[in-house]
């Protein structure tokens, strides 16, 4: 305890820039929580969609045709209002929403969430970070079955 004290004499702006960010690191943990936005990087989402979450691509149709999550409903954010009779039947289950850059889907999941969705997330980086984890992408293509010409 005594070196400790030491220490703390020596270098007085030292230990106050570690207490200063301590305290700027808990404050900014504090408000992300309080203000209800949950974003999740692509490892969790996929903890997520394995655990039964359902993922919600807000892209245009275009963009989702050129890839998209597996098995992701594509609802375009302009349209969210007009789709959350699609989206209420969720309600009990978790949402990870899906843009191209992570920052619609902070808009989404907000809006869901002060429509009374609980379980909303919105999925860190967007699809950009998705696919830079090497994470699998399906287009809209159609494949032809091997037994078909």
């Amino acid at each position: 305890m005594d070196k400790f004290l030491e220490f703390t004499s020596e270098h007085t702006l030292l230990v106050l820039a570690l207490m200063i960010s301590f305290f700027v690191l808990v404050f900014t943990e504090l408000r992300r929580k309080a203000s209800g936005l949950v974003a999740v990087d692509p490892t969790a989402a996929v903890t997520l969609i394995n655990n039964d979450a359902t993922v919600i691509d807000l892209r245009s149709p275009e963009s989702y045709a050129l890839g998209h999550i597996v098995h992701a409903k594509n609802i375009p954010f302009d349209e969210l209002d007009a789709g959350k009779d699609k989206v209420a039947k969720l309600k009990n289950k978790p949402i990870v929403t899906v843009c191209d850059s992570g920052i619609t889907s902070n808009k989404a999941v907000a809006a869901l969430r002060k429509s009374g969705f609980e379980s909303v997330y919105g999925l860190k980086g967007g699809m950009a970070a998705w696919s830079q984890a090497g994470l699998p992408v399906v287009t809209g293509k159609k494949t032809k079955s091997k037994g078909k010409k």
